[in-house]
């Protein structure tokens, strides 16, 4: 390991790998870690229960039954694992076991009236007992919340749960239908609309198998064999690491069209790789949850969103994937450059060949893993098995730990992982309860269904000012819908008023799916980004800021392409070709800005000079990729330049500082 990748790490002030967390160090004893066994054993059981639809002994749940019983479990979970000064593991008070209880309590009470309240309607019309209950829970969530997430999320979910309390005081488009308190607070525990709703949905249906798939994974060696091989292959490059889990991660979310799958299946692998390179544990969980996030909007699959696509505009598929290439690529090419730059910025020169394991001995070592890998892709692409994928995995990943003896479980072992996997649940859990509430918000006070048109008259004839208005009303939905869901509704309802005023159809579809995916490492929901933290064990928050910074151009790349449809290849072919070549010379430019370092040229460091340079290099590339279209009144040659005018002084600047990096090495270098 290089010497300063741990003292770099440290000073990030992130916390410990799953593998280093209280509970895999065995932190849990007694009682408590008999219960965090208990739990999470009878979570993932009920889980295979209710997806496999095994009706052991005639039981059937219905779907707000199995997740209060699941919600309860690891909440009750996050309260043994997480102490109230935000601490994880140690020993657990008394107070801690009483607020346990009290989550098993009221969700099971929940779970038994789950049938009663769903044929009353008790989201609008709650007994008594209910509110109370309600309330409980209500306060029981907040605080796991806060524990889990830390009091920034905390206070977010906070002001949000209760905005339909005040909502009709709000001015103009924000403005929603007011609630009084005894009645939004039962909409937010009995409605599948808020914590209960789509965020736990996801959770109980696809996040705990592949949270047990990554547990296991590391614990058989699994981990350990692609580390090894990432390492033998790049690990003597700068930033290589992170490199290659961009476009494997990029891929395998395009295969499986599933942001928060793809982060817990490859992220198992490529977060410790990054980390075991030099890379904090935030910047390898926002690594992860951006390249991620690009693999929904990457050709050739897509998901099924894209296919979708093509019945909405009546098209064939193959153009709707060919005009997602160029926004694609443009993505990763900015996450390929803001690693780089990371990496140089921080000195990360990767391992010496003597450090680095062997390919060979690697790959004859654990050959077998691969097949784990093949038949996951294969359920999930294939068979379209994603809900069951990852315990196929777990059952051919145990088969084979008992084949290779150099990493067959324990006791003790198995006892640690459950323990891990229990409190990742946990922590997971108490974050989504939450952030559904900020979901259910929404729906409660009216504003999803009245802010498109509000913001549409508010834009007038503008057409940036419509796309801003876009932009903002397809982030609020995409918080609350899965990928699909969001786009169908936004295809519905927003892109008619886009294509009215004079845009490229194909680009406006494509605009409200890249803005319908931000949410996804944007924060207060950044659900992709806060799952890639729970596996880094970094702050889910923080790693949520740098999610924003390092897929910045995620928020630009659609206002290119709307506003100038030969980036999706609606042009004449010399155009394209133009167009993209300004475009990667603009994105290069920002990368650099967002990180401080240009690539062949050198490091801003740090002070006010540094600032100015950067920001007058940001919007140097803005001009340089910006389309030149006529509501910007200017055109293309004078934009560009524009944008190298503001680009040479920072170049300068860069250079005469004297850390200069020769251009092959922005691409790889060996140690010194």
């Amino acid at each position: 390991m290089p010497p300063h990748s741990p003292a770099a790490a440290q000073a990030e002030g992130d916390k410990s790998t799953l593998k280093d967390d209280p509970a895999e160090r065995g932190e849990f004893h007694g009682a408590a870690r008999i219960a965090i066994l208990a739990g999470t054993l009878t979570g993932v059981f009920l889980a295979i229960h209710q997806l496999f639809n095994l009706q052991l002994l005639g039981v059937v749940l219905i779907e707000g039954r199995y997740l209060y019983i699941l919600g309860g479990i690891f909440l009750a979970i996050a309260f043994l694992s997480f102490r109230i000064d935000l601490r994880k593991g140690g020993p657990v008070p008394l107070y801690d076991w009483v607020l346990a209880a009290a989550a098993l309590a009221v969700s099971g009470y929940f779970a038994w009236t789950a049938e009663t309240a769903l044929d009353s309607g008790w989201e609008y019309a709650a007994p008594t007992t209910a509110q109370w209950a309600s309330l409980a829970f209500y306060l029981l969530i907040l605080e796991g919340t806060r524990r889990a997430g830390g009091v920034t999320v905390f206070l977010f979910v906070l002001a949000f749960s209760l905005y339909p309390t005040f909502a009709d005081q709000m001015p103009g488009p924000i403005s929603g239908f007011a609630s009084p308190f005894w009645d939004a607070i039962p909409y937010h525990i009995l409605s599948a609309e808020s914590s209960f709703g789509i965020p736990m949905r996801a959770f109980g249906n696809l996040v705990i198998g592949f949270i047990l798939f990554g547990a296991l994974l590391q614990r058989t060696g699994g981990g350990q064999f692609f580390n090894d091989l990432a390492l033998a292959m790049v690990g003597r490059f700068r930033g290589g690491a992170a490199k290659v889990a961009i476009f494997a991660s990029g891929f395998m979310g395009s295969m499986s069209g599933s942001v928060i799958s793809n982060v817990l299946t490859t992220g198992a692998v490529s977060i410790p790789a990054m980390k075991k390179t030099g890379f904090s544990a935030r910047y390898a969980a926002a690594t992860e949850a951006c390249a991620s996030t690009g693999g929904v909007l990457t050709p050739p699959i897509m998901g099924a969103t894209a296919f979708v696509m093509a019945s909405f505009l009546s098209r064939p598929y193959i153009e709707i994937a060919l005009a997602a290439a160029i926004p694609a690529l443009l993505y990763y090419f900015s996450l390929f450059i803001q690693i780089d730059a990371y990496a140089a910025r921080r000195g990360l020169r990767g391992l010496t060949r003597e450090e680095l394991p062997k390919a060979a001995t690697a790959l004859r070592d654990g050959w077998l893993y691969l097949f784990v890998f093949g038949l996951l892709i294969f359920l999930m692409v294939a068979l379209r098995q994603e809900t069951l994928a990852p315990f196929y995995a777990v059952a051919l990943l145990l088969v084979m730990n008992q084949v290779l003896k150099r990493h067959r479980l324990t006791l003790k072992g198995a006892g640690d992982m459950i323990v891990g996997v229990g409190r990742a649940l946990a922590e997971l859990t108490a974050v989504l309860l939450g952030i559904g509430l900020i979901v259910g918000s929404f729906s409660a006070t009216g504003l999803a269904g009245t802010l498109v048109n509000d913001l549409v008259f508010l834009a007038g004839d503008n057409v940036l000012a419509l796309l801003a208005m876009g932009a903002v009303t397809a982030f609020v939905f995409g918080m609350g819908m899965t990928v699909t869901a969001c786009y169908i509704f936004l295809a519905v309802v927003l892109a008619p008023a886009l294509e009215q005023a004079g845009l490229n159809r194909l680009a406006v579809h494509l605009f409200i799916l890249y803005w319908g995916m931000v949410s996804f490492i944007t924060p207060p929901v950044a659900l992709g980004a806060f799952a890639a933290a729970t596996m880094a064990g970094a702050s889910a928050m923080r790693t949520g800021v740098e999610a924003m910074k390092l897929g910045g151009v995620i928020y630009i790349a659609p206002f290119l392409f709307v506003l100038n449809p030969a980036l999706v290849g609606e042009a004449p072919a010399g155009e394209v070709a133009t167009a993209l070549i300004a475009a990667l010379i603009g994105v290069w430019l920002i990368g650099a800005a967002l990180q401080g370092h240009l690539a062949g040229v050198g490091g801003f460091g740090d002070g006010l000079g540094a600032v100015a340079a950067r920001t007058a290099l940001f919007f140097g590339g803005l001009a340089i990729a910006a389309p030149g279209f006529e509501v910007m009144g200017l055109d293309r040659s004078t934009l560009l330049v524009i944008g190298a005018a503001l680009s040479a002084g920072p170049a300068l600047y860069a250079w005469r500082r004297g850390e200069t990096t020769p251009l092959r090495d922005s691409l790889a270098s060996e140690p010194k």
